[in-house]
């Protein structure tokens, strides 16, 4: 039972019928699977949770972490300025998909302490930018047009010294700092290429980011501008406060290697 719908070069596949054409339309702020999203999420099949990515596109997952707060963790990229993404990583062949993105999660953060939340019912896709997609598929030996992606939401339960953008040391960094967001700044801050995928998230999740008026009405003017950015250090504990709007920095310091520099996955 898959149904797919095309938005920009972002497809999104969902349960409403199987070999549909896809259909181009402008990305609005309507959802576009009214029947998926009136679901909880924690309640959709595991057959459909364990259905296959469409073909031509990498397997991957997205880690949606969010706080106590209701703030999303992103994080910026050590190569590219300005460019801020929330964890995502490849699946392997045959893992288990929440256990694949708990490992991302680990790997790329150091995070660990996660309770799940939700898992978003459909595959999400996007396409790579043409040198991107060039520049990887001569490495990975593929011809993928881009990653189609299972999302899931996870509750941070930790401490903020638990993160360490040095993630778990199994793989070469990919982040220097990190916030906690908004929902529609970790649209803003997203690459062009991934906005409609971003949008689509944060709208099957947004039962979990809703909060009253009152506590809109409480927010500070540093958390409505995206709360405090925190570089990665090689200690997890410096928390020193330094001279930039009262933002607590921490420096990153190790070097990483120049084989990541200008991608954007």
């Amino acid at each position: 039972m898959a149904g797919c719908q095309l938005v920009g070069n972002s497809v999104f596949y969902g349960t409403e019928r199987r070999n549909c054409h896809c259909q181009l339309v402008k990305f609005s702020g309507v959802p576009l699977f009214y029947p998926l999203l009136s679901v909880p999420l924690t309640n959709i099949s595991a057959s459909l949770s364990n259905e296959g990515p469409p073909d031509g596109y990498r397997k991957n997952v997205g880690i949606c972490l969010v706080n106590p707060s209701k703030k999303i963790f992103t994080a910026s990229r050590i190569y590219i300025p300005d460019t801020w993404q929330m964890p995502q990583g490849g699946a392997n062949k045959g893992e288990d998909l929440r256990k694949a993105a708990m490992r991302e999660l680990r790997e790329e953060t150091g995070v660990t302490s996660a309770e799940f939340l939700a898992e978003a019912p459909y595959w999400l896709t996007y396409d790579f930018p043409i040198k991107v997609k060039d520049k990887l598929n001569r490495r990975w030996g593929t011809n993928y047009k881009g990653q189609a992606q299972k999302w899931f939401l996870f509750k941070f339960t930790g401490n903020e010294e638990e993160i360490n953008l040095l993630g778990d040391g199994s793989e070469k960094p990919e982040f220097k700092e990190w916030s906690w967001r908004l929902p529609e700044q970790v649209v803003e801050l997203a690459v062009d290429f991934k906005k409609p995928v971003y949008e689509q998230v944060l709208k099957v999740f947004s039962p979990y980011f809703s909060s009253d008026a009152d506590e809109e009405q409480c927010l500070t003017k540093n958390e409505r501008n995206g709360g405090k950015i925190h570089k990665q250090t090689t200690k997890r504990s410096s928390t020193k406060n330094k001279p930039n709007g009262g933002k607590k920095i921490h420096k990153q310091t190790k070097r990483c290697s120049t084989s990541l520099q200008g991608q954007v996955l």
